[in-house]
Parts: structure tokens; sequence; C-alpha cells
């Protein structure tokens, strides 16, 4: 298997996190993985567009994709804003602020890339397996 990848601008828009996870299954159709990504792309959209300035009118965000023959590797840049991004253990408002730990229960690895100006929240996922609670 080749490695490639793919990346898209989305609108800063709740919509938007819909589209985002079309974009993933239509790439990952037939892959083990096509629900775990799908989940994380949803959950690092929605937070681009709830906790940085790509939710700001006129504000956009980038969902990118590489395959490589053992993992993938998904990423939302986003615009930037003053807050970073967290893990909430337990979150405060029992609504929001679990995000993140889901990507991480998902994940083989994640992180952040970036500051202010602009940040890559990232996950690599296994292409040989897929957790249990996704399938």
């Amino acid at each position: 298997m080749s490695t490639w990848r793919f990346s898209r601008y989305f609108l800063g828009s709740a919509p938007s996190v819909r589209e985002a996870r079309r974009f993933i299954t239509s790439l990952l159709r037939d892959w083990p993985a096509a629900d775990a990504a799908e989940l994380i792309v949803s959950e690092l959209a929605t937070n681009a567009i709830r906790h940085t300035d790509s939710g700001r009118f006129g504000g956009r965000f980038l969902v990118s994709v590489q395959a490589h023959p053992d993992r993938l590797w998904l990423g939302v840049l986003d615009e930037g804003g003053q807050s970073s991004p967290l893990v909430f253990r337990h979150a405060p408002d029992g609504e929001g602020g679990r995000g993140l730990l889901l990507v991480s229960s998902l994940a083989i690895d994640w992180g952040v890339w970036g500051d202010e100006r602009g940040r890559t929240v990232w996950a690599t996922l296994s292409t040989g397996s897929q957790p249990t609670s996704c399938r």
C-alpha cells in the first residue's frame, strides 16, 4: 500500500462538521479504522469551531488525512485563539469538555502543534485494528 495525503478546507460552522465527517468516510470507506477516524475528525472539527477563531464569521479549518501502510494520521488545523486544547477527565459542565479525552482513548497517539495564531490538533490510528467501541 502506498502513502497518500488529502486535505480540504471547511467553513467554520456547525454544518461543516458533518461535511468533514463525509470527507473522511469517503476517503476511508473500506478501512477498518474509518469509524474511529470519522469520530476523531468530528470531535476535532467541533473543537475548532467552538474554541478557536475558526468559528468566527469567515473562519475556516483544514482537515488532513495521511495514510501510511501501518497507520492513519488525522489533523485539524484551526485559525488559533487565546486558549489551548485541554483534556478534561471530568467535564466541568457535564456536556462538553470530553472530546479530547475521547480522541486520546481512540488514538494510538495525539498531540497539538502551533500557538494562538493557529494550531493543528492531530491523532494517529493503527490501520491494523479498530477499537471495539467504534464497530
